[in-house]
């Protein structure tokens, strides 16, 4: 699944927890963080801990990998191949 948006992550573990059948409830406890940060991971929040969100995904069995892209040079300036206004 392509990541670009807190919401894209928000949906990958929202997904996975019911995949597995555990409520939020029973995920926040086995994952060592609130209910409420929690649910506001699974609705996207975009100000959450990064390293609480790496916590939960670890926690769940959730692996993410990233990729550098390509920049070009036009002009002595950089531009990055692909849209950063995400």
């Amino acid at each position: 699944m392509r990541i670009t948006t807190a919401k894209d992550i928000g949906r990958l573990i929202r997904q996975k927890r019911k995949d597995e059948g555990i409520t939020l409830e029973d995920a926040a406890a086995l994952c060592s963080v609130s209910y409420a940060f929690l649910s506001a991971l699974e609705n996207g929040k975009e100000t959450v801990r990064l390293d609480k969100v790496l916590q939960v995904s670890l926690c769940l069995g959730i692996e993410f990998e990233a990729h550098p892209r390509s920049w070009t040079s036009t002009g002595g300036s950089y531009q990055i191949l692909s849209d950063c206004s995400n």
